[in-house]
Protein backbone atom coordinates (compact mmCIF):
# COMPACT_ATOMS: atom_id res chain seq x y z
CA UNK A 1 0.00 0.00 0.00
CA UNK A 2 1.13 3.33 -0.81
CA UNK A 3 0.14 6.14 1.37
CA UNK A 4 1.07 9.86 2.76
CA UNK A 5 3.69 9.38 5.58
CA UNK A 6 3.12 10.26 9.02
CA UNK A 7 5.63 11.43 11.88
CA UNK A 8 5.54 8.00 13.36
CA UNK A 9 7.34 6.28 10.36
CA UNK A 10 10.20 8.02 10.89
CA UNK A 11 12.19 5.37 12.84
CA UNK A 12 11.32 2.52 10.24
CA UNK A 13 12.67 4.87 7.53
CA UNK A 14 15.90 5.95 9.41
CA UNK A 15 16.24 2.10 10.26
CA UNK A 16 17.05 1.48 6.59
CA UNK A 17 18.42 4.71 5.40
CA UNK A 18 22.01 4.73 7.72
CA UNK A 19 23.91 3.41 4.93
CA UNK A 20 22.40 4.74 1.99
CA UNK A 21 25.77 6.10 0.34
CA UNK A 22 29.21 5.48 1.69
CA UNK A 23 29.62 8.27 4.29
CA UNK A 24 25.63 7.94 5.44
CA UNK A 25 22.60 9.20 4.68
CA UNK A 26 20.53 12.59 4.84
CA UNK A 27 17.01 11.18 5.52
CA UNK A 28 17.31 11.98 9.00
CA UNK A 29 17.99 15.58 8.67
CA UNK A 30 15.31 16.27 5.80
CA UNK A 31 12.23 14.36 7.22
CA UNK A 32 10.66 17.12 9.27
CA UNK A 33 10.98 19.46 6.72
CA UNK A 34 9.43 17.15 3.84
CA UNK A 35 7.13 16.13 6.25
CA UNK A 36 5.76 19.86 6.16
CA UNK A 37 6.60 20.58 2.13
CA UNK A 38 5.49 18.61 -1.33
CA UNK A 39 4.25 15.43 -0.59
CA UNK A 40 6.09 12.35 1.11
CA UNK A 41 4.61 9.12 0.34
CA UNK A 42 5.91 5.47 1.86
CA UNK A 43 5.11 1.96 0.54
CA UNK A 44 3.74 -0.02 3.31
CA UNK A 45 4.40 -4.24 3.86
CA UNK A 46 3.66 -4.18 7.65
CA UNK A 47 5.58 -1.44 8.13
CA UNK A 48 6.98 1.24 5.78
CA UNK A 49 9.41 -0.31 3.46
CA UNK A 50 10.01 2.54 0.89
CA UNK A 51 9.77 6.50 0.60
CA UNK A 52 9.56 8.93 -1.87
CA UNK A 53 9.24 13.17 -1.76
CA UNK A 54 8.01 15.12 -4.37
CA UNK A 55 7.40 19.24 -4.83
CA UNK A 56 4.82 20.32 -7.04
CA UNK A 57 6.30 23.40 -9.34
CA UNK A 58 4.73 25.34 -11.75
CA UNK A 59 6.06 23.43 -14.71
CA UNK A 60 7.51 20.07 -13.10
CA UNK A 61 7.28 18.63 -10.43
CA UNK A 62 10.53 18.01 -8.50
CA UNK A 63 10.84 13.78 -7.21
CA UNK A 64 13.80 13.03 -4.58
CA UNK A 65 14.64 11.24 -2.06
CA UNK A 66 13.68 7.61 -2.90
CA UNK A 67 14.76 5.04 -0.92
CA UNK A 68 13.99 1.05 -0.66
CA UNK A 69 14.54 -1.23 2.25
CA UNK A 70 17.83 -3.58 0.84
CA UNK A 71 15.63 -6.59 1.44
CA UNK A 72 12.59 -5.86 -0.90
CA UNK A 73 14.62 -3.86 -3.55
CA UNK A 74 13.94 -5.74 -7.51
CA UNK A 75 10.27 -5.67 -6.55
CA UNK A 76 9.20 -2.82 -8.77
CA UNK A 77 8.68 -0.47 -5.62
CA UNK A 78 10.53 2.44 -6.85
CA UNK A 79 8.93 2.38 -9.89
CA UNK A 80 5.11 2.27 -8.13
CA UNK A 81 5.95 5.17 -6.11
CA UNK A 82 7.38 7.25 -8.91
CA UNK A 83 3.96 6.76 -10.85
CA UNK A 84 1.79 7.29 -7.71
CA UNK A 85 3.62 10.83 -7.73
CA UNK A 86 3.22 11.18 -11.35
CA UNK A 87 -0.22 10.62 -11.50
CA UNK A 88 -1.12 13.29 -8.97
CA UNK A 89 0.51 15.35 -11.14
CA UNK A 90 -0.80 15.07 -14.04
CA UNK A 91 -3.75 15.93 -11.90
CA UNK A 92 -2.41 18.68 -11.06
CA UNK A 93 -1.84 19.67 -15.03
CA UNK A 94 1.97 19.67 -14.26
CA UNK A 95 3.44 18.76 -17.86
CA UNK A 96 6.82 17.44 -16.75
CA UNK A 97 8.71 15.25 -14.33
CA UNK A 98 12.72 15.95 -13.29
CA UNK A 99 14.37 13.62 -11.16
CA UNK A 100 18.66 13.86 -10.55
CA UNK A 101 19.81 10.46 -10.29
CA UNK A 102 23.86 9.70 -9.73
CA UNK A 103 25.70 8.86 -13.00
CA UNK A 104 26.93 5.34 -11.81
CA UNK A 105 23.71 4.52 -10.22
CA UNK A 106 23.06 2.18 -12.80
CA UNK A 107 19.77 0.45 -11.17
CA UNK A 108 17.81 4.14 -10.53
CA UNK A 109 19.00 5.18 -14.14
CA UNK A 110 17.61 1.70 -15.51
CA UNK A 111 14.57 2.12 -13.29
CA UNK A 112 13.72 5.62 -14.56
CA UNK A 113 14.38 4.80 -18.08
CA UNK A 114 11.89 1.96 -17.97
CA UNK A 115 8.94 4.47 -16.43
CA UNK A 116 10.16 6.81 -19.54
CA UNK A 117 12.91 9.11 -18.87
CA UNK A 118 15.93 10.11 -20.53
CA UNK A 119 18.75 11.83 -19.44
CA UNK A 120 18.35 15.72 -20.00
CA UNK A 121 21.47 17.21 -18.26
CA UNK A 122 24.67 16.25 -16.66
CA UNK A 123 25.53 18.36 -13.54
CA UNK A 124 28.84 17.82 -11.92
CA UNK A 125 28.93 18.08 -8.04
CA UNK A 126 31.86 19.92 -6.02
CA UNK A 127 32.72 20.92 -2.92
CA UNK A 128 34.57 24.62 -1.70
CA UNK A 129 36.38 24.77 1.15
CA UNK A 130 35.40 28.65 2.88
CA UNK A 131 38.60 30.15 3.33
CA UNK A 132 40.15 33.81 3.29
CA UNK A 133 41.68 34.63 -0.14
CA UNK A 134 43.23 37.83 -2.37
CA UNK A 135 40.03 37.20 -4.20
CA UNK A 136 39.30 39.86 -7.02
CA UNK A 137 36.43 42.12 -5.80
CA UNK A 138 32.79 41.25 -7.49
CA UNK A 139 29.60 42.82 -6.90
CA UNK A 140 26.21 41.45 -6.99
CA UNK A 141 24.57 42.85 -10.08
CA UNK A 142 20.52 42.08 -10.95
CA UNK A 143 20.32 41.68 -14.50
CA UNK A 144 19.47 38.22 -14.82
CA UNK A 145 17.61 37.36 -18.21
CA UNK A 146 14.40 34.78 -18.24
CA UNK A 147 16.01 31.86 -19.70
CA UNK A 148 19.71 33.11 -19.59
CA UNK A 149 19.99 29.82 -18.71
CA UNK A 150 17.11 26.44 -18.17
CA UNK A 151 17.67 26.04 -14.49
CA UNK A 152 19.47 27.08 -10.99
CA UNK A 153 19.41 25.05 -7.97
CA UNK A 154 17.86 26.00 -4.63
CA UNK A 155 18.18 23.65 -2.14
CA UNK A 156 19.16 20.66 -4.31
CA UNK A 157 15.76 21.02 -6.26
CA UNK A 158 16.06 22.34 -9.54
CA UNK A 159 14.00 25.32 -10.65
CA UNK A 160 13.35 26.81 -13.91
CA UNK A 161 14.68 30.41 -14.66
CA UNK A 162 11.16 31.59 -16.19
CA UNK A 163 10.38 35.48 -15.91
CA UNK A 164 9.02 34.89 -12.61
CA UNK A 165 12.13 33.24 -11.06
CA UNK A 166 14.41 35.46 -12.28
CA UNK A 167 12.49 38.50 -10.97
CA UNK A 168 12.93 37.01 -8.06
CA UNK A 169 16.35 36.27 -7.85
CA UNK A 170 17.27 39.85 -9.40
CA UNK A 171 15.52 41.10 -6.29
CA UNK A 172 17.08 39.23 -3.81
CA UNK A 173 20.78 40.36 -5.29
CA UNK A 174 22.21 37.01 -5.44
CA UNK A 175 23.75 37.07 -8.36
CA UNK A 176 27.79 36.99 -9.14
CA UNK A 177 29.40 37.40 -12.28
CA UNK A 178 33.33 37.25 -13.37
CA UNK A 179 34.55 38.95 -16.29
CA UNK A 180 32.82 41.37 -19.35
CA UNK A 181 33.28 38.91 -22.45
CA UNK A 182 32.79 34.90 -21.65
CA UNK A 183 31.26 36.14 -18.46
CA UNK A 184 30.94 33.36 -16.04
CA UNK A 185 27.80 33.25 -13.49
CA UNK A 186 27.39 32.02 -10.00
CA UNK A 187 23.49 32.59 -8.21
CA UNK A 188 23.68 32.07 -4.43
CA UNK A 189 20.91 30.19 -2.25
CA UNK A 190 20.87 29.47 1.32
CA UNK A 191 20.17 25.74 1.99
CA UNK A 192 16.54 25.57 3.55
CA UNK A 193 17.56 22.08 5.42
CA UNK A 194 21.00 22.73 6.53
CA UNK A 195 22.48 25.27 8.34
CA UNK A 196 25.21 27.46 7.07
CA UNK A 197 25.16 25.54 4.10
CA UNK A 198 25.44 28.01 0.68
CA UNK A 199 24.35 26.01 -2.69
CA UNK A 200 25.68 27.80 -6.00
CA UNK A 201 24.39 27.28 -9.13
CA UNK A 202 27.97 28.10 -11.44
CA UNK A 203 27.58 29.05 -15.38
CA UNK A 204 31.13 28.56 -16.41
CA UNK A 205 32.56 30.12 -19.32
CA UNK A 206 35.90 31.17 -19.63
CA UNK A 207 38.65 29.20 -17.11
CA UNK A 208 40.03 32.44 -15.56
CA UNK A 209 36.59 34.36 -15.05
CA UNK A 210 35.84 31.14 -13.47
CA UNK A 211 38.74 30.79 -10.90
CA UNK A 212 38.30 34.23 -9.93
CA UNK A 213 34.57 33.83 -9.42
CA UNK A 214 36.02 30.42 -7.59
CA UNK A 215 38.24 32.38 -5.72
CA UNK A 216 35.44 35.02 -4.92
CA UNK A 217 32.91 32.60 -2.86
CA UNK A 218 35.69 30.83 -1.29
CA UNK A 219 36.63 34.33 0.32
CA UNK A 220 32.77 35.05 0.64
CA UNK A 221 31.93 31.64 2.23
CA UNK A 222 34.89 32.54 4.86
CA UNK A 223 33.62 36.26 5.72
CA UNK A 224 29.91 34.70 5.80
CA UNK A 225 30.72 31.68 8.24
CA UNK A 226 29.61 29.47 6.23
CA UNK A 227 30.56 25.90 6.97
CA UNK A 228 30.26 24.40 3.28
CA UNK A 229 30.27 25.85 0.02
CA UNK A 230 28.38 23.35 -2.76
CA UNK A 231 28.76 23.93 -6.18
CA UNK A 232 26.68 22.39 -8.88
CA UNK A 233 27.51 23.25 -12.66
CA UNK A 234 27.59 21.39 -16.08
CA UNK A 235 31.03 22.41 -16.57
CA UNK A 236 34.01 20.98 -15.15
CA UNK A 237 35.70 23.57 -13.23
CA UNK A 238 39.52 24.48 -13.00
CA UNK A 239 41.55 23.66 -10.43
CA UNK A 240 42.33 25.66 -7.44
CA UNK A 241 42.86 24.71 -3.59
CA UNK A 242 40.33 23.63 -1.45
CA UNK A 243 37.83 22.56 -4.79
CA UNK A 244 37.00 19.30 -4.50
CA UNK A 245 35.07 17.29 -7.27
CA UNK A 246 32.20 14.83 -5.73
CA UNK A 247 29.90 13.15 -8.31
CA UNK A 248 28.56 13.97 -11.51
CA UNK A 249 24.45 13.88 -11.73
CA UNK A 250 21.75 12.92 -14.60
CA UNK A 251 19.36 14.71 -14.65
CA UNK A 252 16.40 12.72 -15.99
CA UNK A 253 12.96 14.43 -17.40
CA UNK A 254 9.74 12.57 -18.87
CA UNK A 255 7.03 14.60 -20.47
CA UNK A 256 4.01 13.07 -18.79
CA UNK A 257 1.41 15.39 -21.26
Amino acid sequence: MIREATSSDKHHILEFCQDTFSWGDYIEDVWDYWLSEGILLVYVKNNPIGISHAVFMKDHVWIEGIRIDPNFRRQGIASKLVEQIETRAIKNGIPTSLMLIDSQNTPSLTMSENLGYKKYQTWNFYSLLPHKTNSVELSFESDLKENEFSHYVKSWRWLSLDKETTSHLNAKNCVIRSGIANKSTAILEDSEHFKKTLIVTLFAESESNTTNLLSFLQNYGYEKNYYRVQILTKEKLPKIQNLDFKLSFQLMQKLLS
